[in-house]
């Protein structure tokens, strides 16, 4: 297992064929962070559900912290990443939301929608999300604990 610094510094990523090149922008215009990123490789068509289930998974086993996820739409992504155990998947279309679903939810995926958001304002809003930390307010925890409560009926 990664050590915890390594963890918070190295991001999952990944997407569908719509997200492909979306992708590539995010890794080049974010060069400060490591990215594992766990496909496609080219724009050939597959399904979305699949690498949201490999990247939750790595958040889920405590591989690794952080992911984010890009279809047409981010809709695809943000469903299917939520139905795994412990993900707090966010589709985000603006930095004001992702600094909030980070603050305030502890959001560990982001969800962006590539068809929906041009690649420079998406690394605008990944870079809000990745470098806001939770807030860790009481009552942003108690909502949290929550939520974990939720996933458990």
């Amino acid at each position: 297992m990664k050590s915890m610094q390594s963890q918070q510094k190295t991001i999952v990523i990944a997407s569908d064929h719509a997200g492909f090149s979306f992708k590539n922008a995010l890794v080049q215009g974010l060069p400060d962070w490591t990215w594992d990123d766990l496909g496609p490789f080219n724009s050939e068509s597959v399904d979305y559900p699949d690498y949201a289930e490999a990247a939750g998974k790595k958040i889920a086993s405590g591989e690794a912290m952080r992911a984010i996820l890009i279809c047409g739409s981010g809709i695809g992504m943000c469903i299917a990443a939520n139905k795994i155990h412990g993900i707090r998947a966010a589709l985000v279309e603006n930095p004001v939301s992702a600094r909030l679903s980070r603050e305030h939810n502890n959001a560990n995926v982001l969800c962006l929608g590539a068809r929906l958001i041009a690649p420079e304002y998406g690394i605008e809003i990944a870079s809000t999300w990745l470098t806001t930390p939770f807030s860790a307010q009481p009552k942003h925890i108690q909502r949290l604990a929550k939520l974990h409560k939720l996933e458990k009926t």
